[in-house]
């Protein structure tokens, strides 16, 4: 069973930073998604991939897998770079 550990980065639309201090273990795809002859819908048979586990560290979200023997790959989170810029700036 494979999965990652990754902790969700802020939503580019708004300036808040609500939810982005949690860490997350999302599980790999186990099957193909697959069209539903009538319906044509996407679909598999793979009930992991609708689960999100959150926690509050890193170290909580190891700990976890290691218990229950789920091979992890950590995702950095992405570095913030603020774009320092003045009303003035629009102007030169």
């Amino acid at each position: 069973m494979k999965a990652r550990i990754f902790q969700k980065p802020k939503n580019a639309m708004q300036s808040g930073r609500a939810g982005t201090q949690r860490w997350f273990l999302e599980f790999a795809p186990a099957e193909a998604r697959k069209a539903d002859p009538l319906m044509g819908w996407a679909g598999s048979g793979d009930t992991q991939r609708q689960l999100r586990l959150g926690f509050g560290t890193r170290d909580e979200a190891i700990a976890y897998a290691e218990k229950n023997g789920i091979e992890v790959e950590i995702t950095a989170t992405p570095v913030r770079t603020l774009k320092i810029q003045a009303y003035a700036d629009n102007f030169r």
